[in-house]
């Protein structure tokens, strides 16, 4: 059900937006960022690591740890655009403690009040495999969920730290209710026109 919501959700926003679609894709800076691709945000990048973890982010990812985006947008004339979906496994914790962590500079393609609020009503984490260790960066208790938040702050913070736009970020609380119906374009493109203004 989240695939086929995210592919749902890319599909309208591409019908809208135009251009060329890259899904499940990512720039080499974003594939393993290290200190080098992480350019003027890497002391921002190595704090958020460190709280998640209490441990130090090494200065070159290691190979198994490697980060593909939902999809990228690219218009002539446009810098390129990050769409990530976020489904109920991206609002915890892990992740309002990263949103926390942004100073003001750093550009937002979404509400991140409306993320906060979000992560501070869930009061349980999702168990199994979302929740399982992910050495080497993110070892013990809730790892896939430090992971995922650490993630999710890297695809917020690199995109414009090399000249993209803000990363768009699309909820699936946000269109289930729609996004399969007759309405589903035109209120796309509200939602679009408020975050990409």
């Amino acid at each position: 059900m989240a695939r086929e919501l995210q592919t749902r959700v890319i599909e309208v926003v591409h019908s809208i937006y135009g251009g060329a679609l890259e899904t499940e894709s990512a720039p080499e800076w974003m594939l393993r960022p290290g200190r080098a691709e992480c350019r003027r945000r890497w002391p921002l990048l190595q704090k958020i690591y460190t709280e998640l973890t209490g441990l130090e982010l090494p200065k070159t990812m290691p190979p198994r740890e490697h980060r593909r985006l939902d999809a990228v947008l690219r218009r002539r004339g446009r810098h390129p655009l990050v769409l990530e979906v976020d489904e109920k496994q991206h609002f915890n914790v892990f992740r309002e403690q990263t949103l926390r962590a942004y100073p003001t500079s750093v550009k937002l393609g979404f509400p991140k009040r409306l993320w906060n609020e979000r992560c501070q009503q869930k009061k349980r984490l999702e168990g199994g495999g979302f929740g399982k260790p992910r050495p080497p960066l993110f070892p013990g208790d809730g790892g896939r969920h430090r992971q995922r938040a650490f993630r999710d702050a890297l695809a917020d913070i690199l995109p414009p730290a090399h000249g993209w736009r803000p990363t768009l970020r699309v909820a699936d609380f946000e269109v289930t209710d729609w996004i399969y119906g007759d309405q589903a374009k035109r209120r796309m493109k509200a939602l679009l026109t408020a975050r990409l203004s």
